[in-house]
């Protein structure tokens, strides 16, 4: 049973302010201002999500068998989620995570405040 598509993640991601989707190489990229906070590679099976370090651990103990951890240029940047296992208020959540991170922080903290 397929829980979360590419598609599913894509409109998540691209409902938060100022994202734009690019290439990045053979991936697709989601940004917020030019900065990369997801990547899918081609096929749409994984996400790679690039929160840090304090969000990485909870996630990778809940779901272990769906969540590990993304190395790139021999450091743990994010995490690499198998779409079809993962469940979407997971994946939303670490969306969100990773947009907040690379947002500049005024416009951060007023998606924060919409949400109260």
């Amino acid at each position: 049973m397929c829980l979360v598509k590419l598609i599913d993640a894509r409109r998540l991601a691209m409902s938060l302010p100022e994202v734009t989707e690019e290439p990045h190489f053979e991936y697709t990229s989601f940004r917020v201002r030019g900065k990369i906070f997801a990547t899918a590679p081609p096929g749409g099976r994984y996400l790679h999500i690039f929160v840090a370090d304090e969000d990485r651990e909870l996630p990778l103990l809940m779901q272990p068998d769906v969540i590990e951890k993304l190395w790139w240029g021999g450091k743990v940047r994010g995490l690499r989620v198998t779409l079809h296992d993962a469940k979407m208020p997971i994946v939303a959540r670490l969306i969100k995570k990773a947009w907040s991170r690379k947002a500049p922080k005024a416009l951060a903290a007023r998606m924060r405040a919409s949400e109260q």
